[in-house]
């Protein structure tokens, strides 16, 4: 990560420094885990008949903030194996999107620091 300037709003919404292949994974498993939550919920106030409307709208403001945080993930991800974090673009493309979640989550990053910043203090 970015030293004493990392930070969870750093990790889901910043786009400058590194990070490593388990911040990377351990940060798409939160927004995985919290977009499942918003589903269920969305599921029970459907069977119930009620709080659909809130629970839909939560479900596209999650998924809105998603698509932010993968991005950021993903750029940091790239700067760790010293590429452009434009190339984070790729997360959004159907079926590229498998392969370049697969790079992400197996290729090493670059050790030492790199034109990013410092390698991430974290494992991976």
């Amino acid at each position: 990560m970015m030293g004493n300037d990392a930070s969870i709003l750093w990790l889901f919404f910043g786009f400058k420094g590194r990070i490593s292949r388990m911040a990377f994974l351990l940060g798409g498993l939160a927004m995985v885990v919290v977009t499942m939550f918003v589903l269920y919920r969305v599921n029970i106030a459907e069977q119930l008949a009620r709080g659909l409307d809130f629970w839909t709208t939560i479900l596209a403001v999650v998924v809105f903030v998603s698509l932010w945080c993968q991005a950021a993930l993903a750029a940091k991800r790239l700067h760790d194996m010293d590429q452009p974090g434009l190339w984070a673009v790729s997360m959004f493309v159907p079926i590229l999107n498998f392969f370049a979640f697969l790079a992400l989550c197996f290729l090493k990053g670059t050790p030492g620091a790199n034109r990013f910043g410092p390698a991430p203090n974290l494992p991976g």
